[in-house]
This record gives C-alpha cells, sequence and structure tokens, in this order.
C-alpha cells in the first residue's frame, strides 16, 4: 500500500540561534563565532528532517537532492522548510519532492528537488520503524 499522492506537503518551522550555530561548528569542526549567517548545512538539514520524520517519514533513504541557495539565512530568523510531492513512481517505491525554504519575509532561502526512496508504511511498521 503506497499511500502518497502528488501534492502532498510537510512543512517544518525552524529559528535557528547562535548557539545553535556554534554547536554546528564545534560538530564539524569549523570556527563560526559571532556568525550573523546560518550555515547552508543546517538550512539542508531542515529537509532531511522533514523526509526522514514526516513526508515520506520513517525508513526512507535519500537518492538525490540539489539544492540552490538564492539568499542566506540569518540567526535568529525564523525559517520555514516545504516538501512536497511531485512525482510518485510506487513501482520502484520512488518520490521525487520539490523543497523549498523561506524566511518570514517569504523570500526564497534555497530550492531544489529530492529523490528518495520510500519504505511502503505497511513495510516500515514491520521493520520496526513505526508510523
Amino acid at each position: 500500500m503506497f499511500d502518497y499522492a502528488v501534492g502532498q506537503r510537510a512543512t517544518l518551522e525552524r529559528t535557528f540561534a547562535a548557539r545553535d550555530v556554534a554547536e554546528f561548528a564545534a560538530l564539524v569542526g569549523g570556527n563560526l563565532d559571532g556568525a550573523e549567517h546560518v550555515p547552508t548545512g543546517l538550512v539542508g538539514g531542515l529537509f532531511s528532517t522533514l523526509l526522514g520524520t514526516s513526508l515520506p517519514g520513517r525508513g526512507t533513504n535519500w537518492m538525490k537532492q540539489t539544492l540552490r541557495f538564492r539568499s542566506r539565512a540569518r540567526v535568529g530568523e525564523r525559517l520555514t522548510a516545504t516538501v512536497e510531492i511531485v512525482r510518485l513512481r510506487p513501482d520502484k517505491r520512488l518520490v521525487n519532492l520539490r523543497v523549498v525554504c523561506v524566511n518570514d519575509a517569504g523570500a526564497t532561502i534555497c530550492d531544489g528537488e529530492s529523490l528518495v526512496l520510500a519504505l511502503e508504511m505497511e513495510e516500515a511498521g514491520r521493520r520496526g520503524y513505526g508510523v
């Protein structure tokens, strides 16, 4: 049972604080003290969260992703990330999604596409992934 539909979407809002940027820098071995902008890796992580927890959900495997950064996100600015199904290939369990992240002013921070291999919901439950 492949219960997805073209046009289905999931959204996540997040505001990154200076502490988030500092923790990210420590994790990847960089130095971003006093940074005014959110690293692109953190912005891209919003899509990873959505794909793995919301749409398609647990058990999703990334096949390919393309992100085009249009502007920089500022620390303290609320971001809204959205993933939307644009194509389904149930026979191969493949899902193509459009991804976009905007700020409160509606300016596009980044947009792009993702291709994922989605476990069927019934299969995810059998494998203990939960749904």
